[in-house]
């Protein structure tokens, strides 16, 4: 295979742009023609732009009298076309790569590109553009329905979801960070795993606090006729000796997709009830309360600490109940409207830090 420098694709770059060919058509042809050696689509489309500007030169610039660097523009261009490659690409491959020193790769990366190694982040799921915009649209008529009605309309909310509750969680990491003098050494801990015991509990809360906390029996499958019975037995009975302004109002019920929820006797008992369900996205925690809210402010808490049994353990979730309604903690329906707004804001990508 004959070989092609990238001054000679950026001649011929030049040739088809004057003669009004597209930017893509010509990466099209260069692909077609030099394949590995081809310059990336980004690489090709800024030589249109600086052809487009008033550029006629196709070799790279270099001041006159300037002394020859590792930092000069050829060398950020080859950078530039690696990273379009591969965004991965270490400072110590990229040196390698190009023959430079590490330190030079850095001061390109950073000084010349303005560029910084940024770690992904992980989301719940990877979101399709159909679950983006249906995320886009529940939030749009859920705050349309905030302005239409205000508070009235945050106070009639009642968020419900199940979590594993467990005997033994590990402790974050920021939560075993410690003050140390440069001198002392740093502290460390061994990875502990999650404990064997385990709980399924309900939790059902409105703006208020905390409403009704059911812990699941052991064995027992969370399914539409469990969870219809919590709703008859515990959830409606919470609400009329501590809310009844709610019920006088109709409650609103925010839960997630979960089978058991969706149900049709579940859904047929809510309407018996006349109590309305708010639509939740798919695949949307961060829209959760329960999720990005209750769950760990709840759990937080308990980490580091060891339950012999269940028992104990519930005893201690009785606890952390206790004070997150005496400390007004549970925030997260208060917090929707915000939510909603955030993910207007992002089209439908997760909220950071959930």
């Amino acid at each position: 295979m004959a070989s092609f420098t990238a001054e000679e694709q950026r001649a011929y770059i030049k040739i088809e742009f004057f003669k009004g060919t597209s930017g893509s058509d010509i990466f099209k042809t260069l692909q077609e023609v030099c394949q590995d050696q081809s310059l990336s689509r980004a690489a090709v489309f800024r030589w249109v732009a600086s052809f487009k500007e008033g550029r006629t030169d196709v070799k790279n610039k270099h001041s006159p009298g300037r002394p020859v660097e590792a930092t000069n523009d050829d060398n950020v261009e080859k950078i530039r076309d690696l990273l379009d490659k591969d965004r991965r690409i270490t400072c110590e491959e990229i040196a390698k790569e190009i023959g430079i020193s590490h330190g030079s790769v850095h001061n390109v990366l950073t000084v010349k590109l303005n560029m910084r190694r940024v770690a992904a982040r992980w989301v719940p799921h990877a979101l399709t553009p159909e679950q983006k915009q249906n995320r886009v649209d529940v939030s749009r008529l859920l705050y349309k329905r905030y302005e239409n009605e205000g508070e009235q309309f945050i106070n009639r909310i009642v968020a419900i979801d199940e979590t594993w509750i467990r005997s033994y969680e590990p402790e974050l990491k920021r939560q075993s960070s410690e003050w140390h003098t440069p001198a002392s050494p740093r502290p460390i801990k061994f990875r502990r795993k999650q404990g064997n015991l385990k709980m399924m509990m309900i939790f059902a809360y409105d703006n208020q606090g905390i409403l009704t906390a059911h812990r699941v029996p052991h064995g027992q499958t969370v399914n539409q006729e469990y969870y219809r019975a919590f709703l008859m037995k515990h959830l409606r009975p919470a609400i009329r000796k501590k809310r009844p302004e709610i019920l006088e109002a109709t409650p609103l019920i925010l839960h997630d997709n979960a089978a058991c929820h969706k149900a049709g006797r579940v859904t047929s008992l809510l309407t018996s009830y006349g109590w309305n369900v708010l639509p939740h996205p798919a695949y949307s925690p961060d829209m959760s309360p329960p999720d990005f809210d209750l769950f760990p402010k709840l759990k937080e808490p308990m980490r580091g600490t060891r339950f012999e049994d269940l028992d104990s353990l519930e005893e201690e979730v009785a606890n952390q109940v206790r004070r997150i309604n005496f400390g007004c903690l549970a925030t997260g329906v208060r917090d929707l409207p915000h939510r909603w707004t955030s993910v207007i804001g992002q089209k439908g990508c997760y909220i950071e830090g959930m």
